[in-house]
Parts: structure tokens; sequence; C-alpha cells
């Protein structure tokens, strides 16, 4: 009896698991599938649909099928924004690259600074009127040539002029970035709160984020306060999920 073509996805799906089939490694050709599994190619074309919609292989011109590097990095919760990290001079991304035991260069940051009307997420958070202007810090952060996610960052302009995280040069915005930043102008980070949901990227991150077709995307939402209460950051970001472990490690609340 020839066995269908969810059938096939799960036998290609373990191998792969099995590393069968490696990180970079090309598929067998469909006709040989077929032929091994004894099924038509329409049952084949099938399982490789389904198995590049989970993001585990990528149709690739001149070569075919490719199975996906999924090299996750750890992405820390609260010790990514330890006082003693961005302090001493390490952002939270190369935080996350150390922890990973992954190299990182200043220039994986890239960013574009501008003042910006206020949407209304963005007015509600800072408590303004819808239009009212903001510093805009949109940053992509790449590893090696692969885009990994973007961050961008809005804070109230008395609060960054003529501060390095209104200057668009790239990079972190100097040693220990911009929460060192805040707090030489006396607005040192002391609490924040992340919302993290999943969805299918838009046409235009896709293309950002390089993403192959069926990989969603994390999307984060981050508050940053001072010890006072004052927001002095509202942050949304957009992660490739393949290139992500999300880790978070906390006391047990009374």
């Amino acid at each position: 009896m020839a066995i269908g073509y969810r059938e096939l996805a799960e036998v290609l799906r373990e191998a792969i698991r099995r590393e069968d089939y490696t990180a970079g490694e090309t598929l067998p050709k469909q006709e040989e599938i077929a032929e091994q599994y004894g099924v038509n190619i329409k049952t084949v074309r099938q399982a490789v649909r389904l198995l590049e919609s989970e993001g585990l292989v990528t149709p690739v011109r001149r070569r075919g099928t490719v199975v996906r590097a999924r090299p996750p990095m750890k992405r820390l919760g609260v010790e990514r924004y330890a006082k003693s990290k961005w302090k001493f001079g390490l952002v939270a991304f190369a935080a996350d690259r150390e922890a990973s035991g992954r190299a990182w260069s200043p220039t994986d940051q890239t960013q574009t600074v501008r003042l910006v009307e206020a949407d209304a997420e963005v007015a509600e958070a800072f408590g303004l009127s819808i239009g009212a202007q903001v510093y805009e810090r949109a940053r992509l952060v790449k590893e090696g040539d692969s885009p990994t996610h973007t961050l961008t960052s809005y804070y109230r302009p008395e609060d960054v002029q003529d501060t390095p995280l209104a200057d668009p040069t790239p990079g972190p915005a100097g040693r220990g970035g911009g929460f060192a930043v805040l707090t030489l102008q006396g607005l040192e980070p002391d609490s924040m709160t992340e919302t993290i949901h999943a969805r299918m990227p838009t046409p235009d991150e896709a293309e950002l984020l390089a993403l192959p077709a069926g990989e969603p995307v994390m999307i984060l939402q981050r508050r940053t306060f001072t010890r006072e209460g004052r927001l002095v950051e509202f942050a949304r970001g957009i992660h490739a999920a393949s290139r992500f472990s999300w880790s978070y490690t906390f006391k047990i609340p009374d």
C-alpha cells in the first residue's frame, strides 16, 4: 500500500532530525525519492511543500531542496539586561551572542534614526497625543550576512536630544548601548515589561529578514521604566523564529 504525502513528509522529517540529511545538504531528487518510496511525483512534491511550510527545507535555484540550517541563538531573558553587562559596555544583543558562543561586532547592527509622528501604540505607551513627535531608532541586526531581527525603539525628544541615541552612526549607541545613554541622562532603566507573540511575516518583513517560505516571526514589545516608573523607551522587535531560543530564568514569586 502506497504511503500518502503526510506519511512521506514524516519519513523525510525524521531523516532530517537524525541528520541523515545535514544542514545545507540537498535532498535527493524528487524522482529518486518517488522511486525509493514507491510513490508518484505529486506525492513527493506535496511532502516537500509541507516540509517547506515547517521551515525545515527551502528550494534553492539550480540546487534543489536544501535542508535549512537551524542554529538557534539563546535570547536571554532578564540576564541580557543585567546592569552588570550594559554598565560595563556589553549591549543586549551582544550578551545573547556571547551566551550562545557566537562572535559579534558593533557593525552587526545598523540603524536609522529620525523624528517621526507617534502612532496610536507609541502614543498610548508614552501618554502622548497621536502625531506627537518622538525619536525612532530602527535597527537591523545580522549575524554575518544573515539578518536575525529588527528592533525599533521610541523615545521622548527631551530625553535623548543631542545624545548618541539621536545619532544615526551604525552600531550600538556607544559602550553599553541605549541603556547606558539613558543612565547618563539621569534616566537609569530599572524595570521593563516584555510581551511576545508569534505570527506570519508581512512580505516586507520576509524580505528584510531573508525568511524562507513558511517561517513565522516572533514579535516583541518592550517597555522600559526608571525606578520612579517613568517610561523611557518603547520598543518593537521582529525576530526570525528559527534564529532564537527564548530563555528565561527567574525567581518564583511567593
